[in-house]
């Protein structure tokens, strides 16, 4: 029965999203605070009732319970128990629910924390948060409804896809899908003000915390799944350009636009259209991203193929909501201001530029990712766009981003000082060139546009930190005074600083491993050795293993400097006995920012091993500096400005901002 308990309460959420997405938005047509205040009741109650549902499906794979088709399609007895809980999401019934799930939070932390937001406003996010609820809860009882029961129960089920059986595929589908899904609301306050007509700064305010909160998740999602797919897949690579990847790229890089557009309409109330256009076009790349994941047309390890069905639900839900959503912009964005004047040189200038840059880049990979799909649907023939493509075409826009970041700050809104800007940046740039030089001779040279790949990493780090000793006073007043202006900065100018410097730390890391990686693929008897990044590898032989769920063999391999050992490795094979899938679980050990990385390959009919062997200096720069981006997007939404409404002198400004029709 308790089963039949989730798949109800899912029906319930249905019911109650269906209410929600109607009444408060009647109430703010006629002014009824009643039936505005329904959409928060509501909002509450869809996500207890999915809440339940989940805790449901989550009930039946901790208790293996294979008489529901999920659980014996996605787990097994034996399985450890994390794996049984990341199993809920690990499989596309699952992970839509969670999906789910997640929205009905977002709506539900809008309406328990959206008392400063103007009541028709509210209401009317909360019902466009409630339309797309309804429609991907008819896509799980129509089409993927994660309960179905199997009659009779089998006894035992088919195991998790062995390359879900991971810690980082237990965390990273959840942050992911916080990114994803936290940009519904910018999304719902964007087609909410085109309704009501409400677009200023304070709207821009509302809709900044939330941008910033999905895009610091979405952060730490990407981020995550980088890392797993480089240790658990055994290619020795952290980013493949694969198309499911780019999914999850492309709503990162228009979120980072939409970020700094909003800052500009909060500030200047400038570029009204463009930012309201802009939160449109980022959730919609998120419902693309969840279309080429769960419809069957991509083939990929990250990827849920699926039967045409659900792929024809999810493009009639893209269909509808993007479709809708622009044909709603085109109709009113005529009778919109454009909002305030600012010269080109200016740090309205500087983000302007920012927008252009992160917006081709956008286009570029949605090109590079769907033309091969346009190309064979239309005319049958397959090509691939592979990491070519995107390293030289996003690259050459990256390089002029990178310098313009440590200018932004800088500069005065309105009017700036270019000239007075770089001059305050030679420090930055003459450090920057010191330690890319001196990080060239240590790795004993390389390509030479890796110095100055690096010396610009350094750049962008260094950039960060002037902005606040500026700011701070730091040179122009007593050490005293300086540290008290630094502890008295706001903390979205730390939060920038972080993020900003998290880019620089990530570009080193990238140019770092990208130049001097060196790899070696030997075949290995024990005894053998090789050299990798100054050190010893000594191969020891191979050992048997069995798992609760696998047998496996490993090879151990021993690593000494100079005649000293330094660590031990271990680097196995593993099969699991239930799908008869054979896993990589790659040996590595870090050294400082550095990876030394061991997998094995073949064994040889004379007794040796392929062994594929990799030395990456700066590796741990690339997730280090995403660590430093997520760090800055939380002491961000920690700012008190971001948890307030308008501010008091917009009570004297006029809220509508529509023109008369002509």
């Amino acid at each position: 029965m308790i089963i039949e308990l989730g798949h109800y309460a899912l029906v319930l959420a249905l019911a109650t999203s269906l209410l929600q997405s109607v009444l408060p938005i009647v109430g703010a047509f006629r002014g009824d605070r009643s039936l505005m205040q329904v959409g928060t009741t509501a909002a509450m109650a869809t996500f207890g009732l999915v809440a339940v549902s989940f805790a449901v499906l989550t009930y039946a794979h901790l208790t293996s319970d294979f008489s529901v088709k999920n659980v014996w399609e996605n787990s097994h007895s034996l399985i450890p128990l994390i794996y049984k809980y990341s199993g809920v999401w690990g499989n596309h019934e699952g992970s839509m629910l969670l999906w789910l799930l997640i929205l009905a939070f977002f709506s539900a932390l809008v309406a328990s924390f959206g008392s400063n937001l103007p009541e028709t406003l509210k209401a009317n996010v909360l019902a466009v948060q409630a339309w797309i609820a309804s429609a991907f809860t008819l896509f799980l009882l129509l089409t993927s409804n994660p309960f179905a029961r199997l009659v009779p129960a089998p006894g035992e089920g088919q195991d998790l896809n062995p390359v879900l059986q991971d810690i980082g595929l237990a965390i990273h589908p959840p942050l992911l899908y916080l990114g994803y899904v936290g940009f519904s609301v910018c999304f719902s306050f964007a087609i909410a003000a085109l309704i009501e007509g409400r677009i200023d700064a304070a709207w821009a305010r509302w809709v900044r915390p939330w941008t910033l909160a999905a895009w610091t998740c979405l952060t730490a999602g990407i981020s995550m799944g980088s890392y797993w797919a480089y240790y658990e897949l055994g290619w020795g690579g952290w980013w493949f350009w694969d198309p499911v990847e780019n999914a999850s790229f492309m709503p990162w890089l228009a979120g980072t636009a939409l970020l700094h557009s909003a800052l500009v309409m909060e500030k200047r109330e400038a570029l009204k259209i463009w930012t309201v256009l802009l939160a449109i076009m980022t959730f919609s790349l998120s419902l693309l991203g969840t279309f080429l994941v769960r419809s069957g047309v991509l083939t990929s390890v990250h990827a849920f193929a699926t039967d045409p069905t659900r792929g024809v639900f999810i493009l009639a839900i893209l269909v509808f909501f993007i479709g809708g959503a622009l044909s709603l912009f085109a109709f009113r964005a005529t009778r919109l201001k454009a909002g305030g004047i600012f010269a080109p040189i200016s740090r309205e200038g500087a983000l302007v530029f920012n927008n252009l840059i992160l917006t081709t880049a956008t286009a570029t990979v949605l090109t590079g990712t769907l033309y091969p799909l346009v190309l064979e649907a239309l005319t049958g023939s397959k090509i691939s766009v592979g990491p070519p493509f995107f390293n030289m075409t996003f690259g050459l826009l990256m390089l002029p981003l990178l310098l313009a970041v440590p200018f932004g700050p800088l500069l005065a809104w309105k009017r700036g000082d270019l000239l007075g800007a770089g001059q305050r940046l030679f420090a930055a740039v003459g450090v920057g060139l010191l330690i890319g030089g001196i990080i060239y001779y240590v790795q004993h040279g390389g390509p030479i546009m890796a110095m100055f790949g690096l010396a610009l990493g350094v750049y962008v780090i260094c950039g960060s930190l002037t902005d606040l000793a500026l700011r701070s006073g730091l040179g122009k007043v007593s050490g005293a005074i300086a540290f008290r202006r630094f502890k008295g900065l706001p903390r979205s100018a730390f939060g920038t600083a972080l993020a900003h410097m998290g880019l620089g730390v990530t570009m080193i890391g990238i140019v770092g491993v990208t130049a001097f990686e060196t790899e070696h693929v030997v075949e290995m008897k024990p005894g053998m050795t090789t050299q990798a990044g100054g050190y010893t590898v000594r191969f020891d032989g191979m050992r048997q293993g069995n798992g609760p769920n696998f047998t496996e063999e490993s090879g151990h391999f021993t690593v000494t400097r100079d005649g000293v050992e330094v660590t031990e490795m271990w680097s196995s094979k593993r099969m699991y006995t239930a799908r008869r899938m054979p896993t990589t679980e790659a040996g590595i050990r870090s050294f400082g920012s550095n990876q030394l990385y061991v997998s094995l390959g073949d064994a040889m009919a004379d007794g040796g091993v392929v062994v594929r062997i990799w030395w990456k200096p700066f590796i741990l720069c690339i997730w280090g500096g995403t660590l430093f981006m997520i760090a800055g997007g939380m002491v961000s939404l920690t700012d008190r400005r971001l948890r307030v409404g308008a501010p008091s002198r917009a009570k004297k400004q006029k809220k509508l901002v529509l023109e008369p029709a002509e």
